[in-house]
């Protein structure tokens, strides 16, 4: 099967887009872990600043990945879901983990 090579680099951009950066996987993998709320989430992603979650949680909302709900209580509750698109990437998430160890024990062998 003859593959569309221009097509397929855009999709990698896409995803590199998508991973790109420091913070968006370590706030994906932290919200599909059970942190639902905005300081749950800063908490278990060592140095993070609140700036710089704030706004991928923003980015990450306008791109579909995480829908955000505000409940209308005193003081107000906002709460941060992954959608299902977000979601469909688990698994490449659990594979570049694996990899990650994996890589780890390679280049730290003698």
């Amino acid at each position: 099967m003859l593959r569309n090579q221009s097509e397929e680099l855009r999709a990698l951009q896409d995803t590199l887009y998508f991973i790109g950066g420091k913070w968006r996987l370590p706030i994906i993998n932290s919200i599909c872990n059970g942190n639902r709320r905005f300081r749950e989430i800063e908490r278990s992603i060592p140095g993070i600043t609140t700036r710089m979650l704030s706004k991928e949680l923003k980015e990450m909302e306008m791109n579909k990945l995480v829908k955000r709900t505000v409940y209308d209580d005193s003081p107000v509750l906002v709460e941060y879901e992954p959608t299902e698109h977000c979601r469909s990437f688990g698994g490449i998430i659990t594979e570049m983990i694996k990899w990650g160890k994996s890589h780890r024990i390679v280049v730290t062998k003698k």
